[in-house]
């Protein structure tokens, strides 16, 4: 059973539309979990795999979605089983890529629910790629109805990923869904960035919408500079016989010791 908290629950996340814009950070550790918490960000991802109790204790009274793994979980009673974990172990809400009437059963059941819509890594083939969606009116039109099916099958909210920052504050301001944008401009509901990308720790490709506040990267490679030194200086002291030094081993008296060795030789006589 989780302790009650005073973090916001769906209806706080919810009354929140429209009036200011939230802030939301995908986390994979404790510690970027605990310090976001202490920033006072708004709302948290987290991975099914890395959900734990200790996880959410690091939370704090952010509010937490769990993201249920598309492809690992398969059939409705995998994500129905998976999100029921996930709410009990603490989480406050879901998130789901699968289809909308495994959206549909999970709402069903009273679990609050995050789809996507947008550029959807997962199912990136289908919209050209990793690239922007909702460029033509065309386009822009089907993330509306898109948005309106998440609405219909009972979400409370949609992961909106690489659209045009006019149209999504369109689709938020005639959605009563909780648009999560990720490089979907200023209109959507919340901004929504990964640690690694905020603190500067993303190799290779940086989403456009990413923006580095911190140089972690950097102080990852002196820490490892300092790390390989720390090894190699080892490594020469048992070789030159520098370590260990006295003060790293267990005294004996010189007469406990020539009790021991007699006892030994006592030993070898008799075998």
């Amino acid at each position: 059973m989780t302790q009650k908290t005073s973090r916001p629950t769906v209806a706080d996340i919810r009354a929140l539309k429209g009036k200011r814009t939230l802030t939301m950070l995908y986390v994979e550790t404790p510690e970027e979990a605990a310090a976001a918490a202490q920033a006072g960000i708004d709302m948290l991802s987290i991975i099914a795999p890395r959900w734990t109790p200790q996880m959410r204790a690091a939370a704090g009274n952010c509010f937490v979605q769990v993201g249920l793994l598309y492809g690992q979980l398969v059939t409705q009673e995998d994500y129905q089983r998976a999100a029921h974990a996930a709410m009990q172990m603490g989480g406050d809400c879901v998130y789901c890529a699968s289809s909308l009437g495994t959206i549909r059963a999970l709402a069903d059941d009273g679990i609050p629910v995050v789809g996507h819509v947008g550029l959807i890594p997962s199912k990136a083939t289908w919209t050209g790629g990793f690239r922007a969606v909702g460029k033509t009116a065309q386009t822009a039109l089907q993330l509306w109805r898109d948005v309106q099916a998440l609405q219909d099958a009972g979400a409370f909210g949609a992961e909106l990923e690489v659209v045009p920052d006019r149209v999504a504050a369109e689709l938020s301001r005639r959605s009563s869904l909780v648009l999560l944008g990720m490089g979907a401009g200023a209109g959507a509901d919340a901004q929504y960035l990964f640690s690694e990308d905020v603190l500067g720790c993303t190799r290779g490709h940086k989403p456009r919408h990413a923006k580095t506040y911190a140089d972690f990267a950097s102080e990852h490679e002196r820490l490892h500079q300092m790390r390989v030194s720390a090894f190699a200086a080892f490594r020469n002291d048992v070789a030159q016989g520098a370590y260990p030094a006295a003060a790293h081993t267990v005294p004996i008296t010189d007469e406990e010791l020539d009790g021991f060795l007699q006892g030994l030789d006592a030993s070898a006589r008799l075998s």
